[in-house]
């Protein structure tokens, strides 16, 4: 079952300049479909897989979606008017400090933002209705299965530094877990301990 308003998330998703979140001397790639730069040697991925990403996961209205790798602030503002409340982890400081600023200025207001290692999501606020991750794991993170929700899904890069599968995980109502891969990816890798 599909909870997204697709027609009304690729309105949105052609409306959202990419070069806002990108830092001047990549500005100008900003419509290429492809990974950019964004310093301290991350990356904003490819607009087709943030896309995919996004569909897959299915944020409904009501969800509070847990985003591990806030990064340039993209993702978060691509996922904000199509959930009720995200909490994004970034562990680099000034990642965190530029990305915030800049959904502040855009307007979004159903964000809550953390500085710190994503890799045991965050129990203060869990369970989590959705869980993304925007960084690289060798396996899945128990805690990670843990937070989700019942009839929660979870989009996670998984697998060793240079290509990794990107998985879509569903907790059914009594807590049962199914993975299924959906594509091959590269992103960068997130301390699998803190």
């Amino acid at each position: 079952m599909i909870h997204v308003d697709r027609q009304a998330f690729i309105k949105y998703f052609k409306s959202l300049d990419r070069a806002l979140f990108l830092d001047k001397p990549f500005k100008k790639m900003a419509d290429f479909d492809i990974p950019l730069p964004i310093g301290y040697g991350q990356t904003i991925s490819q607009t087709s897989l943030v896309t995919q990403m996004i569909m897959e996961l299915d944020p409904e209205p009501g969800s509070r979606v847990l985003e591990i790798g806030t990064g340039s602030g993209y993702l978060t503002a691509l996922l904000a008017p199509f959930c009720k409340w995200i909490y994004t982890i970034e562990r680099i400081p000034k990642l965190l400090e530029t990305a915030q600023k800049r959904l502040e200025d855009l307007g979004y207001q159903n964000i809550t933002y953390r500085l710190g290692n994503g890799y045991n999501g965050w129990a203060e606020e869990a369970p989590f209705d959705r869980i993304i991750a925007a960084a690289a794991a060798l396996e899945v993170p128990p805690t990670l299965l843990e937070q989700l929700e019942p009839d929660g899904r979870m989009i996670i890069p998984i697998g060793p530094p240079k290509i990794q599968d990107l998985l879509l995980i569903t907790k059914d109502h009594s807590g049962n877990i199914k993975q299924d891969a959906i594509c091959k990816v590269v992103f960068v890798q997130f301390a699998n301990k803190p």
